[in-house]
């Protein structure tokens, strides 16, 4: 028995994608708090604090800025559980042709969705006002999905949430090298040591070198991680959760609300920063659980689902939209700008769904 099912799985891409999408709109308006995903700001910290403590009309507004791009972990968490089910669990696709096949395999994966985002944007981003100065180096590094690795990341990747692709093909490496059919201590060794490393970033959390960490595979460790260890060890040990509704909804938001506090409280010291993506991941399944607990929730976690189905292509293309209609919310009409940007992204993202299966 898995701890997650499909549908489940799918709507925790749903919950991600939203604050992604959400994120990578409002943070980029003057008046919302910033956040802290690659560095760690004080002043970020305590803007928030601020906006907390002295909630104006955008409160919900800065809540998606600031927390909105710790969907990235999700997608990570859940990227290790995936990979673990499918090549060492024994109940689907459990073989593969080396590291070379085991690599290509996912980088073509990836690219037609990447390629078709990217060459979209160009080509908007050229059209509109600000468009961006690329250069041939750039724009082989974000084909090769290897941009991560090169000094600058955030002037150097345009769009920037791009940079998840080679964060992936990371992830995939050193899976396939280091954690593929080993011991879980492998697993716990490889989390601790890249903990460490940023760690090691204390005496200056603004500073290039924990951006970098954060951009790459060291910066998401922990819930890769996360997600092959919950993978193994599920099964028996969670078929105590399945008898029970009651239970399943009472365990499932005590986890969620703590997680949540955790959250909150752990974003103003960068030693507690570093540790949040558990408590993400943990906040996500239980409030995925506490709803699947929930009869009448089941129209949410379905709709949820759905818009998970169609993550990738949003993920892709919000890029596009947002930057055709930022420009409405950054001249003061905020949810005017920000309506056209989610509807015109999930429209256009059902059609990138299809033309990114035909290119497959």
């Amino acid at each position: 028995m898995t701890l997650l099912n499909r549908a489940e799985c799918s709507a925790l891409r749903g919950i991600a994608i939203i604050g992604i999408f959400m994120h990578n709109y409002l943070h980029w308006l003057r008046p919302m708090v910033k956040e802290n995903e690659y560095q760690f700001h004080e002043h970020n910290a305590d803007r928030f604090w601020f906006i907390l403590t002295h909630p104006d009309q955008d409160f919900i507004y800065h809540l998606f800025s600031f927390f909105g791009h710790y969907g990235v972990p999700v997608f990570v968490f859940l990227s290790g559980y995936g990979l673990y089910l499918k090549y060492e669990s024994g109940t689907t696709e459990s073989r593969n042709n080396g590291i070379w096949e085991f690599m290509k395999s996912h980088y073509k994966k990836l690219f037609p969705m990447m390629f078709l985002g990217f060459a979209v944007f160009a080509m908007v981003d050229w059209l509109t006002p600000g468009h961006h100065h690329w250069t041939w180096d750039a724009i082989i590094e974000q084909l090769t999905m290897t941009i991560n690795l090169f000094p600058d990341p955030d002037h150097r990747i345009w769009p920037g949430p791009y940079w998840f692709f080679g964060l992936m093909m990371e992830l995939y490496l050193v899976y396939r090298l280091l954690l593929y059919r080993r011991h879980w201590g492998w697993n716990v060794g490889l989390i601790i040591c890249c903990m460490a490393i940023q760690a090691l970033c204390w005496n200056d959390p603004e500073g290039d070198a924990i951006n970098r960490i954060r951009y790459n595979f060291m910066g998401n460790m922990m819930p890769f991680g996360m997600g092959l260890l919950i993978a193994r060890i599920q099964g028996s040990r969670f078929k105590v959760q399945g008898s029970n509704a009651t239970f399943n909804f009472q365990l499932s938001t005590f986890n969620f609300i703590i997680a949540v506090t955790a959250i909150i409280l752990l974003s103003f010291n960068f030693w507690t920063w570093l540790i949040i993506p558990l408590f993400v991941v943990i906040a996500h399944i239980g409030f995925i659980k506490m709803l699947s607990s929930i009869p009448a929730a089941d129209i949410l976690v379905r709709g949820l689902a759905w818009v998970g189905g169609i993550s990738a292509a949003i993920f892709v293309c919000h890029p596009i939209t947002r930057k055709i209609f930022i420009p409405i919310s950054r001249s003061g009409d905020i949810l005017d700008g920000l309506v056209l940007y989610i509807v015109a992204t999930i429209m256009l993202a059902m059609i990138f769904k299809k033309i990114i299966a035909t290119l497959k």
